[in-house]
């Protein structure tokens, strides 16, 4: 049932984002009146749909994808001599074109980030520096001599970074070198530590977690926790006089006392109260439990529309960048192709999205978008980069490349295509095998 759901919450999510795409092409074409043939949800066979004017709009038998064909679009199309063909037009208006697709998705993209910022903006209480507040005992951190309360200055090449930027980062080199510099007790470090690759996800883990307040986020009823007075929304200061400023050092600190009587330290209020908890072990669930669920404190709050499209913009600015710099690292072997995913992954992801309620569901559409955005304009034969390369080329020649090096060109496009869907794909079987 869960695979249907899925399935469902998927088609739902690339129905949007061909519709938006296409819908770009479309008006782009129509406004330097291009001739538009058809408006294609899917490949293949076509099942139903219906003609306005002189378009096909049209349901196709695959439908992981879309198109809108235009006449005279391809080199030696019978009516690349009509004065309404893609082909006819101006280098310019063809730019134009072919851009209006990616671009509709970065609107997207913006649009619906903005609109999830309005109703749900999470940000921390203070923006602190990238501070370790929890090490998982023998992960690739612990090795490589990180501790808690260690502060993250550099990752790689990237300076002065934020919890997110280290997230990607590091879930990106799975079984590369990451090279980190943090500071301790005044002094500047430098370790190499190599991530592990996750199973589940494909990423790389490094065993290690934000220094921030932990908040308990919900109490379960009539356990452990309820009993011993523990509320939600309580700050969780310490365990058995351990700090706890990392959602992960909860479970392993508790699980440590073999279900001994634990010291609780919470924060209600501003006054802090000392509790006894005795942890409980049930037979469905791994290690000892207290009977809460926690999370790092944030705050909850709505922005006006100018502050959130200001903060949108510079939201999917910044993962456009993380996005290219990860396509960059695949390419040049520095980073994993585990953390990419295919139709599977993204199946699983919407369905989870959709079931935790309409803010995610959006908000993982609008990273969606922007992905198809920043994938749609690599200089890739066939696709739209591609196609605004080729442009700037034949600009820059101040002539059109001969018909044989096109048709060439668009076959290496096609088989690199079909060659990245095939990887994406064999990659999510492999992630979800594994």
């Amino acid at each position: 049932m869960d695979a249907l759901h899925n399935i469902w919450w998927f088609l739902v999510l690339i129905g949007v984002m061909i519709l938006i795409h296409e819908l770009g092409h479309y008006w782009a074409a129509r406004f330097f009146d291009v001739r538009v043939d058809a408006f294609s949800f899917g490949f293949g066979p076509r099942l139903f749909g219906f003609k306005k004017g002189e378009t096909d709009f049209r349901f196709c038998a695959i439908l992981f994808g879309g198109y809108v064909k235009m006449a005279g679009q391809e080199p030696g199309d019978e009516n690349a001599n009509d004065p309404r063909a893609f082909l006819a037009k101006p280098r310019w208006q063809r730019m134009i074109i072919s851009f209006a697709g990616p671009f509709m998705n970065i609107v997207l993209a913006v649009g619906l980030l903005a609109v999830v910022f309005m109703v749900h903006y999470e940000k921390l209480p203070n923006k602190p520096d990238p501070v370790i507040g929890y090490v998982l005992p023998d992960g690739a951190a612990a090795k490589a001599g990180l501790r808690e309360g260690d502060q993250i200055v550099q990752i790689d090449n990237k300076a002065d970074p934020t919890w997110e930027d280290i997230a990607i980062i590091g879930g990106a080199k799975a079984g590369f070198p990451l090279d980190v510099w943090y500071v301790r007790d005044g002094q500047r470090n430098h370790v190499v530590l190599t991530p592990v690759k996750d199973k589940t996800t494909g990423g790389g883990l490094v065993g290690w977690a934000e220094s921030s307040e932990i908040e308990i986020a919900s109490v379960e009823p009539d356990e452990v926790a309820q009993k011993a007075g523990i509320q939600a929304g309580d700050i969780l200061v310490s365990v058995n006089g351990q700090p706890i400023r990392s959602s992960p050092k909860l479970p392993d600190t508790i699980n440590a006392t073999a279900g001994k009587p634990v010291d609780i330290v919470i924060k209600r209020n501003g006054q802090l109260h000392d509790l006894t908890v005795t942890p409980v072990k049930k037979k469905d669930a791994d290690g000892w439990k207290i009977g809460v669920a926690i999370q790092s404190k944030r705050i909850i709050t709505k922005l006006p529309l100018p502050e959130a499209l200001s903060e949108s913009v510079q939201e999917n600015v910044k993962d456009a960048t993380l996005i290219y710099r990860l396509l960059k690292g695949i390419i040049t072997h520095q980073m994993s192709s585990g953390s990419v995913m295919g139709p599977i992954g993204i199946a699983q992801v919407s369905g989870e999205a959709a079931r935790a309620g309409v803010v995610p569901f959006v908000g993982l559409m609008s990273a969606v978008s922007l992905n198809l955005a920043v994938f749609n304009l690599l200089p890739i034969p066939i696709l739209d980069g591609g196609v605004i390369l080729m442009l700037l080329i034949e600009m820059f020649m101040r002539r059109d490349l001969s018909l044989k090096v096109k048709e060439a060109v668009f076959k290496v496009g096609f088989v690199f295509l079909m060659a990245v869907v095939a990887f994406v794909i064999y990659n999510d079987i492999s992630r979800h095998a594994g």
